[in-house]
């Protein structure tokens, strides 16, 4: 017997109800660095059923799923109150992506989006995707949301139907809710993505971490994470932008490389979470890697550890577009924990968790790569002839 499509409309509710209850277990931490959680905290399965099926027995007797979702993905983040708030990437089956708030008391588990999605009003037909937005809480009261605007290049041939032009979408909010679509930031390079607005003024000015891109793809004479000022954030042009953490031959960053969340306001200085791509034969490879900036001159680069923080694993290296980790959101709470919000493979949301004075030592005190095999070994050697002299003190086990 058929069964009607309300009946199949509650089976999907049911299943989604149970996921959002779950709870979320911590995973020994390997390294020592951070935390990661057995769950993700947003995939498809997240997405509720209102938003893909059609309830309508006339328009969609078989109760099929009318409108797709193909994943959920690169997170902004922000604590508003109480709340735990993640800016997704939804991606549907038609490889639209749009913004949607989800929400959670928990900083790792029982997220649950909003009735609708997030609303932003458009400057162009020609914008044909937005995607992967950063939230920041701006010392002038605003919170801003960064994104990239992705439009079919119009100097590409009439054949080609893939070239595209990305440029760095800006608008702001109190609630996330009503937003107000400004102009797209204006910068001598070519191409702009991985924009971050700096959430605190530099001499009065607005300050944007870049990544100048000759290509949509390709960074080309772009070099790295740039650094530029703005006197208005209604008119947001960049006279210059210099490049303040370059990519480099043999790294993880080695192809190129983007900041992701607005910094960290430390003591020592501003917190950095950036990803850093590299070719690999399975093609390419994104990884997190974490460094420091001066408080008084973000531009400035302090502290560089050594290779990557974070690097996908188990199921993360599997997805829609595999061995990726990228992140744009995180979240410092009252108790000094800070939650990284970071997605694996283009497909899923995780969350990753440690002190901040933890993450703070491991930026200050892991040192940098030397650059060269023989440098590099001779670090490590240095560290176990440090551990072994130390072991011979203790005496044994």
């Amino acid at each position: 017997m058929k069964k009607q499509p309300f009946e199949l409309f509650k089976q999907q509710q049911e299943k989604y109800q149970q996921l959002v209850q779950q709870k979320n277990r911590p995973v020994d931490s390997v390294n020592g660095i951070y935390q990661r959680y057995t769950s993700p905290v947003l995939t498809v399965e997240h997405v509720p059923p209102t938003w893909r099926f059609d309830l309508d027995p006339i328009r969609n007797p078989y109760g099929l799923e009318r409108l797709s979702v193909n994943a959920v993905f690169n997170s902004g983040a922000i604590k508003l109150q109480d709340r735990y708030l993640l800016m997704a990437r939804v991606e549907g089956a038609d490889r639209k992506s749009f913004f949607a708030v989800a929400e959670s008391k928990s900083p790792v588990d029982q997220f649950t989006f909003w009735d609708y999605p997030v609303v932003i009003d458009e400057l162009d037909t020609a914008e044909t995707n937005w995607y992967d937005m950063r939230l920041v809480q701006h010392e002038d009261g605003w919170i801003y949301g960064l994104f990239c605007v992705e439009s079919k290049d119009p100097q590409a041939p009439q054949s080609d139907t893939s070239s595209a032009v990305a440029a760095a979408g800006i608008a702001r909010t109190r609630d996330l809710i009503t937003w107000r679509r400004l102009p797209n930031l204006q910068t001598p390079s070519p191409q702009q993505r991985n924009v971050v607005l700096h959430p605190e003024f530099i001499d009065g000015q607005y300050a944007f971490y870049t990544r100048p891109q000759d290509g949509f793809i390709e960074t080309g004479s772009g070099g790295g994470i740039g650094w530029g000022l703005t006197k208005d954030i209604e008119n947001p042009r960049l006279s210059k932008e210099m490049i303040i953490d370059e990519k480099i031959y043999h790294t993880i960053k080695e192809v190129k490389n983007g900041l992701g969340p607005a910094p960290l306001k430390t003591r020592h200085g501003w917190l950095q979470l950036a990803h850093g791509v590299r070719n690999t034969a399975a093609g390419l490879r994104y990884v997190l890697y974490l460094f420091m900036t001066d408080l008084k001159k973000p531009w400035v680069v302090t502290h560089m550890p050594g290779g990557y923080f974070m690097a996908p694993q188990d199921q993360e290296r599997i997805g829609d577009v595999s061995n990726v980790l990228f992140s744009n959101g995180w979240i410092l709470d009252e108790d000094q924990t800070v939650y990284i919000y970071y997605a694996s493979s283009d497909t899923r949301m995780h969350v990753a968790a440690s002190p901040l004075d933890r993450l703070i030592d491991y930026v200050m005190n892991t040192p940098e790569d030397p650059g060269r095999t023989s440098a590099c070994v001779r670090q490590r050697m240095e560290m176990i002839q440090r551990n072994l002299n130390r072991l011979k003190k203790i005496g044994p086990a």
